[in-house]
């Protein structure tokens, strides 16, 4: 009664149904309406998302995930503990996150929904496992929502025959979005490629004026690291805090025995001081790091202080941005064009990033702290980056 038609679930033989759409379109909502008409009918109907947080706080209990959509007689009962949804009509749904997909080896699906498919760290790996499974029924079948990336894995799903694609921009569902979305987002990033990804849902070609280019990174891309010698991890700290504000940059990076580095992880955040020092604190145990860099042309010494409010003992490094962006950069651009760089996994924000910034535009704080983590481990204090410890 209330879905626009291109939310319903599409007539005809289908494998995929890909719904590539921006962000506030409703692919949520789209993908929770589906699970719960699928399991009217069929038995396993199982749910990956990117991470177990996502799975949990977006697909299940979000404002417009499966427990807020059902009515009380079809909500399923959801063990947590279990990874697992459990419906009135005997159907159930286990819980799988693309960020493990060794768990998702022999596990069978009859329907399965994807979330958010391009964000998946290991998502060849995930969705291989995920394909693998789809063999109980008569009709196994896959939605996959996400916002558009260029992939390999999306873009195969765009050229393959089985697929039935559905593309939408966020300007489709305005009317059920706050008006200060529109006011504050929507027209920071209208007109940018960033815009023409995250709203507009087109599927962009590298920049041609950017120091990466995706088929570089997906070339050095691995899923396993060696031993590491060194690991950092690397902050470009936001000034503040609110809906509009650039993120706190969060990147741990690795030197591993063969001499190479390595991206380990993104924790990028939109956050208080206190709530990214803590995450930040948590990865430097976490990793086992030998210590925090930070860049403090904004933050000064109370970027120190804020991290030593957490833990007064950690290890610390600040750092001053003395050249250009560029100037930084280039260095660490260099390293990959020399195969020198490797990401465990895939990072999609740092990543579209590193693709679509051009030196002269404002550099995004994912790439910034990756170029941090990267001086630190493989160029030292060679005149790129000073800093006292």
């Amino acid at each position: 009664m209330h879905a626009r038609p291109e939310q319903l679930i599409p007539p005809g033989d289908w494998f995929v149904w890909l719904v590539l759409a921006g962000r506030g379109w409703g692919k949520t909502r789209t993908g929770a309406e589906a699970v719960r008409h699928w399991a009217r009918t069929f038995r396993y109907v199982n749910l990956i998302g990117a991470t177990a947080d996502d799975a949990r706080d977006i697909m299940i209990q979000g404002e417009s995930g499966i427990m807020a959509i059902c009515p009380r007689d079809e909500r399923p009962a959801y063990q947590p503990a279990l990874r697992r949804l459990t419906w009135p009509s005997g159907a159930t749904s286990l819980i799988f996150t693309a960020d493990e997909p060794e768990r998702l080896r022999g596990k069978q699906h009859e329907k399965l929904l994807c979330d958010e498919l391009g964000s998946w760290r290991y998502q060849q790996e995930a969705w291989s496992q995920a394909l693998l499974g789809l063999r109980l029924g008569s009709n196994p079948q896959v939605i996959v929502t996400t916002t558009p990336r260029p992939t390999p894995v999306i873009r195969e799903l765009v050229a393959d025959k089985r697929t039935y694609v559905t593309r939408g921009t966020t300007y489709d569902n305005r009317p059920n979005l706050a008006p200060a979305f529109y006011s504050s987002i929507i027209t920071r990033y209208e007109g940018t490629r960033l815009g023409r990804q995250e709203l507009n849902a087109e599927i962009l070609e590298d920049n041609p004026g950017a120091l990466w280019k995706r088929a570089q990174i997906d070339a050095l891309r691995v899923v396993k690291m060696p031993d590491m010698r060194r690991v950092v991890v690397a902050i470009d700290p936001a000034v503040t805090a609110t809906a509009g504000s650039d993120e706190t940059g969060m990147v741990v990076c690795g030197l591993g025995i063969d001499k190479h580095g390595y991206v380990l992880d993104d924790l990028s955040l939109r956050e208080s001081p206190d709530a990214w020092a803590q995450k930040a604190v948590n990865a430097y145990r976490r990793w086992k790091a030998d210590r925090i860099v930070a860049e403090v042309n904004n933050g000064g010494d109370l970027v120190e202080t804020t991290i030593r409010t957490v833990d007064k003992n950690v290890p610390y490094k600040a750092v001053h941005a003395s050249r250009g962006k560029m100037i930084r950069a280039e260095p660490i651009a260099a390293l990959y064009e020399q195969g020198r760089v490797h990401h465990v996994g895939s990072f999609a924000t740092l990543e579209d990033q590193m693709c679509q910034w051009e030196p002269g535009q404002k550099s995004p704080d994912h790439l910034d702290a990756m170029v941090w983590g990267m001086t630190e481990l493989m160029l030292g204090n060679s005149g790129w980056a000073r800093g006292a410890v």
